[in-house]
């Protein structure tokens, strides 16, 4: 027992040091960064054909050419991630049962949040899949 408390100590206090570059690394200016932002994935509730409730998950990603727009973004995913889901809630509910979600709906819907929540234009939004369970 004391074994694995010393690993999870251990880990919790490598993890911060791991998560962050290090100096070297980010005075290395001529690496290109990507543009590209992964995010977690956003799980909505549905309703199953049997009438019982389900999942519905939507992997985004966001393109970001602009690099002082991709640090506001990096900053204000918790914001990105609760627009995304009260835009897409609602819709989520009213999806018939059995029927495929319309991937170019959620797609608009999300760059239209994106845009309002970043206040300005230039971040592209990426839908990488719709998975209904």
């Amino acid at each position: 027992m004391h074994r694995r408390r010393l690993i999870l100590a251990a880990l919790t206090l490598a993890a911060p040091m791991l998560a962050r570059p290090g100096p070297a690394w980010a005075s290395d200016k001529n690496k290109s960064i990507s543009p590209y932002i992964p995010m977690r994935a956003v799980t909505l509730t549905i309703i199953r054909p049997n009438g019982r409730r389900g999942a519905m998950t939507v992997e985004v990603g966001l393109n970001i050419p602009d690099e002082e727009l991709r640090e506001l973004a990096l900053a204000s995913q918790p914001f990105l991630r609760d627009a995304y889901l009260r835009a897409l809630q609602p819709y989520a509910m009213r999806l018939s049962p059995g029927s495929p979600p319309n991937a170019e709906f959620i797609t608009l819907a999300l760059q239209r949040e994106t845009d309002r929540v970043l206040k300005r234009k230039g971040a592209k939004v990426l839908l990488g899949g719709v998975l209904v369970l």
